[in-house]
């Protein structure tokens, strides 16, 4: 057998060998953690965290989710795909602390998650203002042409445009949309779903939002359209509707406001009508957000499970369709990030290389959530129990394995 070469330190590239030499010792809880994702420090493999300072130990230990989030944000660790850095841990949930403070820190969380309503009425608009208004020019540059904000559907899509096209489209389909009907759509974003749904079925549009970035920019694309936009908390709106969609909306509910949020839209749509509820979803109920998530990203967020989503919903209707196409998430995501990239040489002047690190932390981080599969992307078709008949769910085409129809 043949004696294997070792390359002695001395015969490395400096780089490589100040690294070598200078690595601190692992803590054995976080090695632990890494090892059952197969995620090496300073690894050749692309999902390997790269270690820059060896204070990324002690901020985990400390603050677990927290920590880490905010060592990549400050560039004491990198990855070449954060992606699959994240699937590898979700898939095997190791992305629960294993002892400590991180730990102590958690159990308090959901104590706190138990009896804390981030979703109040008087905290309605934070999320709007804190995310949502970030800039119209970031979120121009990441997302389609129409600026829609929430899961694309791939079943034959071979680009985002077309993606958010037929997510539109699928969405009027199932809610059997006719000229002349009034549409409610709450958590309007940028308009997108409003001008589809007015300009291709005829539909009267109310579009309402906490974004006032978002209601500004909608007013402008649905210009000449019977679209209607409002800056309001939906538990203040009142009125009757044909149907209702809510689109990447019931993520900022919480589970204190599950049930109002589902009542109101009870309370809103006529007897014969249709709401479709297209929603995140978790694989389990978790009691509290990803605390860096819910400080940097998206303050007050919560993913239903789909034992909390069927509770809240049995309360006024009849469930018609649940339809789930979580990993197209996944690729979406991977647009928004490949198209933010490309876009930051004009994005830097305004955003800070931190907002960067963050930014591209969140796409990658979220991606990997959903090819995990712990991400689910639910569209469910509710009715009240007054509606008369079968409801038919609509499921575009989608090619077959071989590519033909």
């Amino acid at each position: 057998m043949q004696t294997p070469v070792h390359t002695p330190v001395q015969t490395l590239p400096s780089a490589a060998r100040t690294r070598l030499q200078a690595r601190p010792r692992v803590p054995a809880a976080l090695s632990t953690w890494l090892q059952k994702a197969d995620i090496r420090i300073d690894g050749p493999r692309p999902w390997d965290l790269q270690l820059n300072r060896p204070r990324l130990f002690g901020r985990v230990l400390r603050h677990w989710s927290m920590g880490l989030g905010e060592a990549y944000m400050d560039g004491d660790w990198d990855c070449e795909q954060l992606d699959e850095f994240f699937t590898r841990l979700l898939r095997l949930r190791a992305d629960q602390p294993p002892g400590g403070l991180a730990r102590l820190k958690l159990a308090w969380a959901l104590l706190e998650a138990a009896w804390r309503n981030p979703q109040a009425p008087d905290k309605a608009f934070v999320v709007g203002e804190r995310h949502y208004d970030l800039g119209n020019d970031l979120f121009e540059h990441m997302l389609d042409a129409r600026m829609v904000y929430s899961c694309g559907f791939w079943g034959h899509a071979r680009t985002l445009d077309q993606a958010q096209e037929d997510k539109l489209e699928m969405i009027c389909r199932k809610l059997q949309l006719a000229p002349g009907m009034t549409l409610l759509d709450i958590g309007c974003g940028w308009g997108g779903l409003a001008r589809h749904a007015a300009l291709h079925h005829g539909a009267q549009v109310t579009g309402i939002t906490v974004s006032r970035e978002q209601a500004r920019h909608a007013e402008k694309l649905c210009a000449g359209l019977p679209v209607n936009v409002r800056l309001m908390d939906y538990r203040a709106l009142q009125g009757r509707f044909d149907r209702i969609a809510s689109v990447g909306m019931f993520e900022h509910v919480g589970p204190k406001n599950h049930a109002t949020y589902l009542d109101t839209a009870c309370r809103l749509l006529a007897d014969d009508g249709l709401f479709l509820l297209h929603t995140i979803g978790a694989d389990r109920p978790n009691g509290s957000t990803d605390p860096w998530i819910e400080r940097y990203i998206f303050p007050g967020g919560h993913l239903p499970a789909a034992s909390e989503l069927a509770r809240a919903a049995e309360r006024g209707f009849v469930i018609e369709d649940w339809h789930n196409f979580g990993p197209d998430y996944d690729r979406t995501l991977m647009e928004w990030h490949a198209r933010f990239e490309a876009a930051w040489p004009e994005l830097k002047a305004r955003y800070s290389e931190r907002f960067r690190r963050m930014w591209r932390y969140y796409l990658l981080s979220c991606a990997g959530f959903f090819r995990s599969r712990q991400g689910q992307l639910w569209q469910l078709v509710l009715a009240k129990p007054q509606r008369a008949g079968a409801y038919r769910s609509i499921r575009p085409f989608q090619p077959t394995p071989s590519g033909k129809p």
